[in-house]
């Protein structure tokens, strides 16, 4: 559900923009470090847009990589400390059954002390 509030909200933004950069169609000067260009409004507009939806797409996959790879360690970690724990309790467990086993072997009563 979240995704396709997202993906709502992007496309109405994309709407938006796209009438704003229709209404502004004058040429206007463009400085580059190495020049200067008269361009459409519209072409400033859509390009920055563009480049902006590049720009943080870009970020939002690299952020997605590095919390995947994230992921993945923990993971590994879990797998490691779960095998861990497992050994423990098998090893609780043998000892709890020698505790036992020592606690249920008859004890032999010697007939020496007896008197009758």
């Amino acid at each position: 559900m979240k995704f396709q509030w997202s993906l709502l909200f992007g496309l109405l933004f994309a709407v938006i923009i796209a009438l704003f950069a229709v209404y502004n169609v004058d040429a206007v000067p463009v400085n580059y470090v190495f020049g200067t260009a008269e361009l459409p409004l519209i072409l400033v507009i859509l390009g920055s847009a563009l480049l902006g939806a590049l720009l943080s797409g870009t970020v939002a996959i690299y952020r997605s990589f590095v919390l995947s790879r994230k992921v993945k360690h923990l993971e590994k970690e879990l797998q490691k400390k779960e095998t861990s724990i497992g050994a423990l309790q098998n090893e609780l467990l043998v000892s709890q059954e020698k505790k036992v086993e020592l606690i249920e072997e008859p004890v032999a009563v010697s007939d020496e002390n007896t008197t009758i």
